[in-house]
């Protein structure tokens, strides 16, 4: 039974995430690697409600900042040729990549 590797992918921006998925689902695809994914996670939402007023006189008024966390799930055969391509694809600085041995 081949070695699978997990590869889990976190950014908070879904367009570069969603590049980085492509680019690893088309370097599997030209090795000939069987390739599940990507799975999109649940998004996690961060929120953090603030008093508008510096002082805290006046009325209770509130500002909600939020912050959205993407994740994907790529599961395929590791490959020794297929690790090497994915350690030499570009990765902007946003985006967290996790590959774990299964």
């Amino acid at each position: 039974m081949p070695q699978r590797a997990r590869i889990k992918l976190s950014s908070t921006d879904p367009e570069k995430l969603e590049q980085v998925c492509n680019e690893i689902k088309d370097t599997a695809e030209k090795t000939g690697v069987k390739i599940k994914g990507p799975i999109p996670l649940p998004t996690k939402r961060l929120i953090v409600p603030t008093r508008k007023s510096p002082c805290g006189e006046g009325t209770h008024t509130w500002d909600k900042f939020s912050m959205r966390i993407h994740k994907r799930l790529i599961d395929v055969n590791a490959d020794e040729r297929l690790m090497r391509r994915l350690m030499r694809i570009r990765v902007p600085d946003d985006v967290y990549i996790e590959i774990s041995l299964v």
